[in-house]
Formats: C-alpha cells, structure tokens, sequence
C-alpha cells in the first residue's frame, strides 16, 4: 500500500462526495478487489482518464476528496488510488512536431546532515548542465533527452498539489523535447526549515519517444545496459563531486535517480537514521561530552494507531531535553515488523554511542507547542516538553563558511 505522502495537502474530508469523486472511489474499489489483470486494465483506464481530466483541469478537488474517502475507509483502495494518482501527475505523453513522447518526472535525491546549515536555492547554470550530462551518461537511456529545474529543492519547497506537478511535468517534459529552458517561478519558494539531518532533490523530467526505454537498467538488449546498482555506483562516482561544492560542511549520500514519488519515500525512509546520528554528533560538540554521558527517551505518537516515535536527547539526569527527533511510520510499518521500528531506533542510538535508553510503554496523542508549533518530546522523568538547550552550551553556527 503506498502512504499518504501528501498528507499534508488533503482537503477536509465531505460528508457527500462530487460525481467525479464517487466515480474514482468505485473505480478503485473496483481495483482493488480485481480478480484478473484483464479487470485490472479496466479500472486502472477508467481511473487514468478520470484523474487526468481533473488535473489538467480547474477542479482538482475531487481528487483530494476520493483520497480521503478511501483513506479512511479501505486502506487497499486508497492504496490504488494514490498510485494511480502519483502516477498521473509525474508521467504524461505529448507531442512535439507530430512525434510523441513519454515523459516521466525524476528526481535525483541526497540525505544530507550537518552541524551547520543544509543549503537549497538556486543552482549555478553551469553546475546544472555538468550534473544533468552525467545524469543522462550514467542513469538514462540512450534515447532519453532530460531537462532540469536549476534548483536544488528541500522536501518543503517541492509542490505538494498534484495538479501543480502535472504542470511541472508538461513544462519539463515540453521543454526536455524541443531543447528550451522553461521558466520557473522560484525566488518566492518558501524558505526551509533548518535541520541537521534533511533531504535535497534535483528535479527534473526524462522524455523518450514513446514505447522506448527511460533508463539504463531497461535496456536489456544493449549494450548500453547497466542494473540499477551499477547505474548508482556511477552516478555516485561522477555526479558526487559535482554536487559537493553545493553541500559546503555537509555529509551526504546519493540515492539513484529515479521517478519523482518513490524517491520521495525512499527519502523519508533514509534520513531518519541520519536524523539520530547528527543530532547526537551535535550535542556531543555543543555541550562538549561524549555520547555516552547523553540519554534517550523514546515516545510512540498518534490517534487511532502508532504515528511515529519522538526521541527526546539530554544530558544524563537531565529533566532538559537539548534536542529532538521524530521517527515517523511510513506506509505500512508497524511494531510487528522484524526488526520493529521501536528496535531500529534503539540500535542507531547504540551506533551513535548512546546506551542510556528508556522507552514509554503507553502510545501518547501528538503534542506540539502552543506558541511555535514545534513537536514536543520525551524526558527520562516521563514528562513532554519543549527541546531547550543548557545555558552552558556553546553558541549554535547556523552556518558554513
């Protein structure tokens, strides 16, 4: 079952659904209680040239209406649903001088962490075309033409409507074809939040006359084929020291340029470990202790099930947590997973170096801050709080020089 990545962007749900919503609702029920691949074609059309013809058009709304129907309701069908929604909105056909293209949105994700400050922004042309030439050397097919946006995206910068990244795609994809550059409205993209450990995209759209192959792992028959690990080694071989300079005072790992919703997820799922490891890297340098002399107390958070865990990191016997992070469930994680999530998180604090670890045993609602909206987190003494650094600590670089 895919998660509900755009969560965030969901409308409120509605008692009566509109025609176009009922219709995407009973398509995908009907998905996903197929019994043939036959069947399947036929609800997975019916879906397709529904969803395109909202999002091309100016009512988007019944979209995000069926997803919060099945969302509550069937967790299978919502399932199909998403899919065949993320699906719509980062691939199209067009056609250019009577040709016709697939286009396919992509990303190239890294997981980065610091003790300064991630950057994002506005790409050096230069640097674009260096990393987009390795891009189509290392990871696409021979055929494939690409076309990126000069930006390097933080997760909270990248559109979050479907009907906008269809656009997105189109412009791309269009531009990609014909050897323009579209324009882009990006110097009013909202400013990131500042996090030790944080995701950074390259976004950009592949196209390929249509029927042919996208990458290189597609092309079975040619020599030109590479598996998708040896499509990473490369990309992390070429393109890493170009994306270096971009990433002053920052670790990172690539992870392989792929579609744009997968690599959102994967994402998510990589830096959470990452998240761990920096905020321990930086309390051992600001309060000058090593990771032994720091505890760790883990939460479970949500409603009707286990949301995430908050871990809440502080000087030992401190009632003070210094800093915090949250671990949420993707998909379909939950506490049977072998290993469990709750273990997952307390081997990557023992990596770190912590070993003083207690677990709440009850699962607690979600609590954030009245004033800042930031998350509260756990203390050893069994109390949730807002993260405060000792007044002893060392002033925080928010950034690289």
């Amino acid at each position: 079952m895919k998660e509900p990545r755009h969560a965030r962007s969901m409308r409120d749900r509605k008692s009566h659904l509109s025609p176009d919503a009922e219709r995407l609702v009973a398509a995908a029920l009907g998905l996903s209680n197929s019994g043939s691949r036959t069947e399947d074609r036929f609800w997975e059309r019916a879906l397709t040239e529904r969803i395109e013809r909202l999002l091309d058009g100016t009512h988007h709304q019944g979209v995000h209406d069926a997803l919060d129907r099945l969302n509550q309701a069937d967790s299978e069908a919502y399932g199909a649903l998403i899919e065949a929604v993320e699906e719509c909105s980062e691939s199209l056909q067009i056609e250019v001088d009577g040709a016709a293209w697939d286009c396919l949105l992509v990303s190239a994700p890294m997981v980065v962490w610091t003790r300064f400050r991630i950057p994002s922004g506005q790409l050096p042309a230069d640097a674009v075309q260096t990393l987009s030439a390795h891009w189509l050397a290392h990871v696409l097919a021979r055929d494939a033409r690409l076309r990126v946006v000069p930006y390097l995206f933080s997760i909270d910068q990248l559109p979050h409507d479907f009907a906008e990244l269809r656009r997105m795609t189109r412009k791309l994809g269009t531009g990609a074809v014909a050897g323009n550059a579209p324009r882009f409205e990006l110097k009013s993209l909202p400013e990131t939040a500042e996090m030790l450990a944080d995701s950074r995209f390259l976004v950009g759209v592949v196209a390929v006359p249509r029927g042919r192959p996208m990458f290189r792992w597609q092309e079975f028959e040619s020599n030109e084929h590479a598996s998708r690990v040896q499509c990473l080694e490369r990309w992390i071989e070429q393109g890493r020291p170009n994306l270096e300079p971009l990433l002053p005072g920052c670790g990172f790992e690539c992870l392989l340029p792929d579609a744009y919703h997968i690599n959102l997820r994967e994402a998510d799922r990589r830096v959470r470990p990452y998240a761990i490891r920096a905020a321990v890297h930086f309390l051992t340098h600001a309060l000058g202790v090593e990771a032994s002399d720091l505890q760790a107390a883990i939460a479970a958070f949500g409603t009707d099930r286990i949301d995430e865990y908050r871990i809440g990191l502080s000087q030992a016997d401190s009632e003070q947590v210094a800093q915090g992070v949250v671990w949420p469930l993707l998909g379909a994680e939950s506490e049977s997973d072998d290993p469990s999530p709750l273990e997952t998180i307390r081997d990557t604090l023992r990596e770190a170096g912590v070993t003083d670890i207690r677990v709440w045993p009850e699962v607690n609602e979600p609590d954030f801050c009245e004033d800042c909206g930031a998350p509260l987190y756990p203390n050893s003494k069994g109390d949730i709080v807002h993260t405060e650094m000792p007044d002893d600590a060392e002033p925080e670089t928010p950034h690289f020089h």
